[in-house]
């Protein structure tokens, strides 16, 4: 288990990270999500000591320095291309295992893991930023960690290795691991994760199932799709539901009882040819749950 209490880093006047605390549970894939800028790489900087602020952060009950075999306890990966371009991949992760006091073999157990042991010997600086997410995980699981800390893993990797690291980390999981995965992959996120952490401007937003925190930034809708789209949106704005007209001749209603709408069609001879509750994905929870949040807005 991973629990953060307290985490705080001000930068001058500015606080990048605002008293945070939340816990990561173990056997679940935990998603830590935050518009850009909201401190999630601060946050996980904080939590391993590479930055100096207020606040705690135990892994099974001990901090990140006073762990005495920390490979073992916990893997990490917050910058893939943080490898020296001279040195090739077995090289670059021998120096990890001899510094955390891990066997020779287990270097090329995690190549082969991460699918680089036909490569073994290239330098690194020759990697494409796929290959360096690659050996950057690999050497977060050269100590056979309980808990693995990633930050933007998928960054760089093709659909298969997206696919991969999704197998890989619920794989993980469920082994009784625990799995804190930064992203901005929203709906990547969507199919991986099962708990979520969301910050922003360096405050909790949300610390739940992601079931829970999409219900709860959610709005209930229903789809239909009338034979008369005019005379069925007169009746239910009638009726006291909001109605939304869509571009196709769909309504959009603000509800989710499907049968007081098929009542009033059926009543008024009005043929449906689709009756749908519509679910908000992740992506729209998120945008919700963080509309205040963001710092940089585009225009479109």
């Amino acid at each position: 288990m991973i629990v953060a209490r307290g985490l705080t880093k001000r930068y001058g006047s500015v606080t990048a990270v605002d008293d945070l605390s939340f816990t990561v549970q173990p056997g679940v894939v935990t998603g830590f999500l935050g518009p850009n800028g909201a401190g999630k790489s601060t946050t996980m900087r904080l939590m391993l000591g590479l930055d100096h602020g207020a606040g705690r952060t135990e892994f099974d009950g001990r901090g990140y320095g006073e762990l005495a075999y920390p490979a073992r306890t916990v893997g990490v990966l917050l910058d893939a291309r943080a490898v020296h371009p001279g040195r090739t991949a077995r090289a670059h992760l021998r120096m990890i295992a001899a510094g955390a006091g891990l066997p020779a073999a287990r270097v090329d157990q995690a190549l082969d893991r991460v699918g680089l042991l036909e490569v073994a010997n290239r330098r690194a600086g020759g990697f494409s930023l796929g290959m360096s997410q690659r050996l950057g995980l690999a050497g977060a699981l050269l100590g056979d960690p309980r808990a693995l800390m990633l930050d933007e893993p998928a960054n760089g990797l093709d659909p298969e290795g997206v696919r991969w690291l999704r197998d890989l980390l619920k794989g993980l999981a469920a082994e009784g691991r625990t799995v804190f995965v930064s992203s901005h992959l929203l709906n990547e996120m969507a199919v991986l994760a099962d708990a979520l952490v969301v910050i922003g401007q360096g405050r909790l937003v949300a610390a739940e199932s992601v079931d829970a925190f999409v219900a709860r930034n959610s709005r209930p809708e229903v789809l239909v799709r009338p034979a008369d789209p005019g005379m069925l949106a007169d009746l239910l704005s009638r009726a006291g539901f909001a109605v939304a007209p869509q571009p196709d001749g769909a309504l959009v209603v603000a509800t989710q009882d499907t049968d007081a709408i098929a009542t009033i069609a059926m009543r008024a001879g009005i043929v449906l040819r689709e009756l749908t509750v519509r679910h908000s994905s992740l992506e729209d929870a998120f945008f919700t749950a963080t509309a205040g949040a963001a710092q940089y807005r585009g225009r479109a």
